[in-house]
């Protein structure tokens, strides 16, 4: 990964620049870093958030492209919501996405009714994920979903592992070498890709959901894509680029 700077300008929150930068153990800036060519990723706080810039780009978490895929005949249609359709759900159930990201298939489950835990490794995109979940519990059509959904930052190998009671899903949707994106959102996501390292063991992330005895365990995959781990699934749900891997009753199946 490339160097970085925090960068603060006028309006922005200088106190959660100085405990990232702390974190991170970058420097923290307050003089404008764009008047001069640099190879620097720059996490930029600006009135409106949190930015991450280089190379020209620029990217900030934004989940109000969402909100007409959450309207209720649209979300019944989406694969993420088929494929985590329980015959019995909990009054209150609970989903564990332990490849966060930027939260958008979180937010798919919770406005589906999960409660949505969202573990997220990287600390720059942990940061960029809460401050888009921070601006979009503002909004009127995403308010009570982003109520739901709840970020961890750390290794959800650990979380998963350290869960008092089994969740009633968990969703997996690791990076790796092997995954093709359309020119659009790979330049959408171009920035995050520089901070992100595709899944090194697959294996142990598989265990770790296994184990954790969710009711339901669902793996997003490209249609192509190999199985994660190697393991097959009970089923798969497929759309045109994207099929996802579904295992059920693991619960009974760890008892046997």
């Amino acid at each position: 990964m490339k160097d970085m700077i925090v960068y603060v300008e006028e309006g922005g929150d200088l106190t959660e620049a100085r405990l990232l930068a702390d974190k991170l153990n970058v420097p923290l800036i307050l003089s404008d870093p764009f008047q001069e060519e640099r190879e620097d990723l720059i996490l930029r706080f600006h009135k409106d958030g949190l930015s991450l810039c280089g190379e020209g780009l620029e990217m900030q978490g934004d989940l109000t492209h969402m909100i007409p895929r959450l309207k209720k005949n649209n979300l019944q249609r989406e694969f993420l919501v088929k494929a985590s359709r329980m015959k019995h759900p909990e009054e209150h159930p609970v989903a564990v996405d332990a490849t966060a990201g930027m939260g958008e298939d979180s937010l798919l489950l919770a406005a589906a009714g999960y409660q949505v835990v969202l573990y997220e490794l990287n600390p720059v995109i942990a940061a960029m994920l809460k401050d888009s979940l921070r601006r979009a519990s503002s909004v009127p059509e995403l308010k009570e979903a982003v109520s739901r959904m709840h970020v961890r930052e750390g290794d959800s190998i650990e979380g998963l592992s350290g869960l008092d009671t089994p969740p009633d899903l968990v969703l997996l949707d690791p990076m790796f070498p092997e995954r093709k994106k359309s020119g659009l959102i790979k330049k959408k996501f171009q920035l995050l890709q520089k901070l992100e390292r595709p899944c090194s063991d697959e294996e142990k992330l598989f265990d770790a959901a296994w184990n954790a005895g969710p009711r339901r365990l669902v793996i997003k995959r490209p249609l192509k894509g190999p199985y994660l781990a190697g393991v097959k699934p009970d089923y798969s749900i497929s759309g045109k680029a994207i099929r996802y891997d579904c295992f059920v009753n693991l619960q009974d199946k760890r008892c046997k």
